[in-house]
């Protein structure tokens, strides 16, 4: 994305995304701060949930802090074990690394409309407990992990060695 000519950007002036899967997932958005289209720049966002939508699964993250203002509508968020109705005026603080997952959703007659302000950390990981998953923002993956020893599937002579010998690095020792 190449960066605007100006700092300034009038709502109305930016361009809406959809983002919806099925009946019940996510809405649009405006991305309210193209001039600051960069790795780990703070950025904001204008979402709109309809009824009965959720804007994304529960899910926490490792290093983006996220704050939400909602302008209107009524919705509730999931934080941790709790649920908290939510409206107009409403500032809600999700902070990093706490491992506390959090989700918003439209549960009122008319649309959600809410400021979701964060970075956009290029490290960032991103769980999701009710499903398993991890995202990792630097691999672009999203996928489900399995626990697995610390050298499970390594080879029993290092991969170095082969290479050393190869390279005309190694000195005749062998493994």
């Amino acid at each position: 994305m190449d960066r605007p000519a100006s700092p300034v950007l009038n709502v109305k002036d930016a361009e809406e995304h959809e983002s919806t899967d099925g009946k019940h997932w996510g809405g649009t958005y405006k991305v309210l701060t193209p001039f600051l289209d960069r790795p780990g720049a703070l950025g904001v966002n204008l979402s709109r949930l309809p009824p009965g939508r959720a804007g994304c699964p529960f899910h926490y993250h490792m290093l983006d802090d996220e704050v939400f203002y909602v302008v209107s509508g009524t919705g509730v968020l999931r934080y941790g074990e709790d649920l908290y109705p939510i409206g107009p005026g409403d500032c809600i603080s999700c902070p990093a690394g706490t491992k506390v997952a959090h989700q918003i959703a439209s549960t009122g007659d008319e649309d959600l409309v809410y400021l979701g302000i964060g970075r956009n950390d290029p490290n960032e990981v991103c769980v999701y407990p009710d499903s398993g998953k991890v995202m990792v923002r630097g691999l672009k993956t999203v996928g489900v992990l399995e626990k697995t020893g610390y050298m499970a599937g390594e080879p029993e002579v290092p991969k170095i060695f082969a290479l050393a010998a190869e390279s005309g690095l190694s000195e005749g020792a062998s493994p």
